[in-house]
């Protein structure tokens, strides 16, 4: 594959930076946009590398890694992500592009969708934590909450360890979750408060984007098609539940892919080990919808 080609892109309120990898021409598809959120570009580049015939944008969400916020503001909503997200795709071409978007990210996509679905053919949204649509929607809007609480009042340790309790946690959320407090040290989280409130996940987007109120009836009238997807290994995890929640209301089946919440993404920690199944499983979805699009008798 051709190496990344780094752009950068002014934004109300940000700067962002966005990467595209151009084909090597066997391809006649339209770009494939991957993006998580807060995930930046540098967690897909295993994922983004398995596409060499298409041309493959990633992006740094604003905030994130080189993103550089210009506003000020201490949250940002799903509707902010998903404005930048139309002006990438604008910025490559206008679409309409294939588009899979993981946690946050699927979050992000489906806003986008709703308001400007012209510029998405085919939108994988694998495990976003629609928290709003979930049967204990009231217990799970506070696990979050007090997630969110937990970072302002204790710091980072304290919040990364509220989060990675909640988003590992198996089942419907218990109401008395926020009396029993995890222990950063149990999680390898430091348990010290050195004051920052700026971390991406727990400051910018935990309060904005767990609680949203998605617009299922846009949803629905879209031309684009909607492919949410969970991982074989995260059954009963809250992305997990949030995926099948949107499918269910979407009336659409979720589509298993291989792996968990998060094992095809880079981490620095060695190659990801589902990266090359998930990429497969991902062309058989693709490939289901440049079917549909064919002209009859093509």
């Amino acid at each position: 594959m051709t190496a990344p080609q780094t752009h950068t892109l002014e934004v109300p309120g940000a700067v962002l930076a966005y990467d595209v990898r151009p084909g090597d021409g066997t391809s006649s598809e339209p770009p494939l946009f991957v993006f998580g959120s807060p995930m930046a570009a540098s967690g897909f580049g295993t994922l983004a590398g398995l596409f060499p015939d298409r041309t493959v944008v990633t992006y740094d969400p604003r905030g994130a890694e080189r993103s550089r916020r210009s506003d000020g503001a201490s949250e940002t909503t799903p509707e902010e992500h998903a404005d930048d997200l139309a002006r990438v795709i604008e910025a490559v071409g206008g679409g309409p592009v294939d588009a899979v978007a993981s946690s946050g990210g699927a979050v992000n996509a489906l806003v986008l969708v709703a308001r400007r679905p012209e510029l998405v053919r085919t939108l994988v949204a694998h495990e976003p934590p629609v928290v709003s649509l979930l049967p204990d929607r009231a217990e799970a809007l506070a696990a979050c909450a007090h997630v969110s609480a937990t970072y302002q009042r204790a710091g980072y340790g304290a919040g990364m360890a509220e989060f990675v309790r909640l988003v590992m946690h198996s089942g419907p959320i218990p109401a008395d979750w926020a009396e029993h407090p995890a222990d950063p040290a149990a999680f390898g989280f430091p348990a010290e408060d050195d004051g920052s409130r700026d971390d991406v996940l727990l400051g910018q987007n935990m309060g904005t984007s767990t609680p949203y109120e998605h617009d299922l009836d846009a949803l629905r009238r879209a031309s684009t098609r909607i492919v949410p997807a969970v991982g074989a290994n995260s059954a009963g995890q809250l992305a997990h539940r949030g995926g099948e929640a949107v499918a269910e209301a979407l009336g659409t089946p979720a589509v298993v892919f291989p792996g968990d919440h998060g094992s095809f993404l880079d981490t620095g920690f060695g190659e990801p080990v589902d990266a090359p199944a998930f990429a497969a499983r991902l062309r058989e979805v693709l490939a289901v919808g440049m079917l549909r699009e064919a002209p009859v008798g093509g």
